[in-house]
């Protein structure tokens, strides 16, 4: 009986962050949890993420409040070498996140390189971040283009395959704005710092 009761013990916070997010942009919801923490797939993700969307090397990944990279349907977030991506972002289905690339002359070796995506983004449906891409806060990439070099002021959107900027938004009108809980993932603000010096190579 207590092997049992501390069984179900562990799994109280989850319950807690369920409850907590359920208005957010970022949802801990008993299905993403299930197939994560129960059934396994991508497990090693601290964030929660869809059952087809595919993680890899989460410990290069460092994620900002509120936000879920794979949590749509469809993403591919590869982690090999570092992916930083900041608060509030939105990452729309088919994502492709990359940060290694093939070597041209051996294609047995990557190339690693940084990716950086800044607060209060948002990434369009089939958009692919390509490695060594920095975007500034406040980017849109419209649905579909390819980013293939870095963004760096933000506050703008991008659309095409190379993408390159479209639009110039006034930063003055781009709101922020705050979770009354804040996440990191499944893991509480307070506790995040902890974690990442635990667990994380970023």
């Amino acid at each position: 009986m207590k092997k049992m009761i501390k069984s179900v013990m562990k799994y109280i916070p989850y319950i807690k962050s369920i409850h907590e997010t359920r208005t957010t942009a970022a949802p801990i919801t008993l299905r993403t949890f299930f197939f994560q923490k129960v059934i396994g797939i991508n497990r090693r993700a601290y964030w929660p993420t869809h059952f087809t969307s595919m993680i890899s090397r989460a410990e290069n990944i460092e994620i900002g409040i509120g936000t879920a990279p794979g949590l749509s349907p469809g993403c591919y977030i590869q982690g090999l070498g570092k992916i930083i991506i900041g608060d509030y972002t939105l990452i729309a289905p088919n994502v492709g996140i990359i940060s290694a690339n093939h070597d041209t002359h051996d294609y047995r070796k990557h190339i690693k390189s940084e990716v950086i995506i800044g607060d209060y983004c948002w990434i369009g449906m089939n958009t692919t971040i390509m490695p060594g891409v920095k975007l500034g806060d406040h980017t849109i990439v419209a649905a579909g283009s390819v980013v293939t070099k870095p963004f760096e002021d933000g506050y703008c959107v991008l659309a095409g395959s190379p993408a390159k900027i479209i639009k110039v938004l006034e930063s003055s009108e781009c709101v922020k704005y705050y979770n009354e809980y804040e996440y990191y993932g499944y893991i509480k603000k307070e506790n995040f710092n902890n974690f990442k010096k635990r667990k994380l190579m970023v």
